[in-house]
């Protein structure tokens, strides 16, 4: 090789070195942001008590008549707007649920209140946690690495669903399980499309109706169990696919403790 080749070939193979560390860097931060969010979740989860460990307290909340579950003290006295936490065996959904008036403050920011691309399970400021209505919304990111909701569209297939049928969602004030009833995709604000977003209480028997009927029908698989007026819903959603208005929906209801 003449040495005008090698110091040309030289080049090239610098400039195709930068450019390999220029494409690594999204991924390195990506490990980083991950690792990081992973500590943090794993941090928050030993912060939750066992039931015997401490006395009922008082949230001091302004609305609130009720005294909150002892295992969310710790969590509680640092963060207030602490709303619940959410939890599926066999996922890696294991987290808190927020509420505050923003409604969007908890897509960007983390239990600290710190900007974060993973954002929180939240529920909007309209949520009862008191009193819950008929059905009970909680958004999450979709994120790549299957953490917050990164792993809730594997209910697309039934042998998921039929491994992992049950949730957990204990509000401040209750321990609750619910029994998944039907998962579906939505698309937001088309006309044609069933606002599942939009509902929360059921005044009449005919609005409960509509509700429980379309998440049935649009269910991607039959899961077999049945609602009733009067049973409460409780709604998981988080985008779905590359489209911006795209959404993945799992519908559960309220049951006896298993």
């Amino acid at each position: 090789m003449s040495g005008k080749n090698k110091k040309k070939f030289t080049f090239i193979r610098r400039i195709l070195f930068i450019i390999m560390i220029i494409c690594l860097i999204p991924v390195g931060q990506a490990y980083v942001a991950s690792a990081k969010h992973e500590k943090q979740s794993e941090e928050l989860r030993n912060l939750l008590k066992t039931e015997d460990t401490a006395e009922l307290f008082s949230s001091g909340k302004e609305n609130s008549k009720q005294k909150i579950l002892p295992k969310f003290e710790d969590l509680f006295r640092k963060n207030s707007d602490l709303a619940g936490w959410l939890k599926i065996q066999g996922t890696e959904i294991d987290y808190p649920v927020m509420q505050c008036e923003n409604d969007e403050y908890y897509l960007h920011h983390n239990f600290y209140r710190e900007e974060d691309k993973y954002g929180c399970l939240y529920v909007r400021a309209i949520a009862d946690l008191d009193t819950p209505g008929t059905n009970f919304i909680i958004y999450g990111h979709n994120m790549r690495d299957g953490s917050m909701f990164g792993e809730l569209n594997r209910y697309e297939k039934e042998s998921f669903y039929k491994e992992h049928s049950v949730i957990s969602f204990d509000t401040l004030y209750e321990k609750r399980t619910y029994q998944i009833i039907g998962v579906f995709h939505s698309t937001l604000y088309r006309e044609e499309e069933f606002p599942y977003y939009q509902f929360y209480q059921a005044d009449t028997e005919e609005e409960f109706q509509e509700f429980y009927e379309n998440v049935k029908k649009l269910s991607l698989y039959d899961t077999g169990e049945e609602a009733e007026y009067g049973d409460t819903f409780l709604t998981l959603s988080t985008c779905f696919g590359e489209e911006e208005e795209k959404r993945f929906v799992v519908v559960a209801k309220k049951c006896d403790a298993m």
